[in-house]
């Protein structure tokens, strides 16, 4: 990341996903770039731990909001709760996410697929109807939701990842269309390739999880697309290991 570990100062990030992985890194990253964190996932105790983290790395606490994305009511409190209690939103990062079922088409069952749209598209609409607002506010608001290389080349078992990605992806960048002429919220998506998560253990047990990128190798890329200043807009951004 380039830049001051001041470059977030008095800016208000919100990371899905923050209790593991990728989300509990980008959020003790955009926390030592001094963004005022909140952080959002199903478990508590995980939300709880990388809120030790921003502690021992910054000496400041962040905002836990556990939340199950896939309650759509709750979810769509979530912006006027923020809108209440903080009053502003710079950032958004979407990082949760599901591995969802590895099968081939012909054996999956509608309930897999339901879950799968309401866990991956329906929930990236419902966060852009909540948060939009408030982004579309800020003078310089970012958002970054995370895809996956299925989504562009589907593989054989994969169909359920590819088909919701993709929808997922279409939906951000419908909203960067619909933006209003000159706003300055900048919205992109992530493809942080083969990463050593919970989910990349589920999908493939079998690869050696040394191999693989760190989260923590990650997250200082997301936290440049958070950057005011010039930023790409409605690009998909693959992370580079040589960079």
């Amino acid at each position: 990341m380039t830049g001051s570990v001041t470059d977030l100062t008095g800016r208000v990030a919100l990371i899905t996903g923050a209790s593991r992985g990728i989300g509990r890194a980008v959020a003790v990253a955009l926390a030592q770039a001094g963004a005022q964190c909140i952080l959002t996932a199903r478990a508590q105790g995980g939300l709880e731990h990388t809120d030790d983290l921003i502690r021992q790395h910054t000496g400041q606490n962040a905002t836990l909001l556990p939340l199950d994305l896939l309650d759509g009511e709750k979810l769509d409190t979530l912006g006027p709760s923020i809108a209440a209690r903080i009053g502003r939103l710079d950032c958004v990062v979407h990082c949760a996410g599901e591995l969802g079922l590895l099968s081939p088409l012909s054996h999956m069952q509608p309930g897999d697929w339901e879950r799968g749209l309401q866990a991956g598209p329906l929930t990236t609409w419902r966060l852009i109807r909540t948060l939009g607002p408030l982004l579309e506010h800020s003078p310089a608001g970012r958002a970054v939701f995370l895809t996956d290389h299925h989504a562009q080349v589907p593989e054989p078992f994969w169909g359920l990842v590819a088909a919701t990605r993709a929808a997922q992806d279409a939906i951000v960048r419908t909203w960067v269309r619909e933006l209003p002429q000159g706003s300055p919220l900048r919205i992109n998506l992530f493809e942080p390739g083969m990463v050593a998560t919970r989910l990349r253990r589920l999908a493939m047990p079998a690869l050696d999880q040394k191999s693989l990128t760190l989260p923590e190798a990650i997250a200082p890329r997301i936290v440049s697309l958070c950057l005011p200043g010039p930023q790409p807009q409605g690009g998909c951004i693959h992370f580079d290991v040589e960079t």
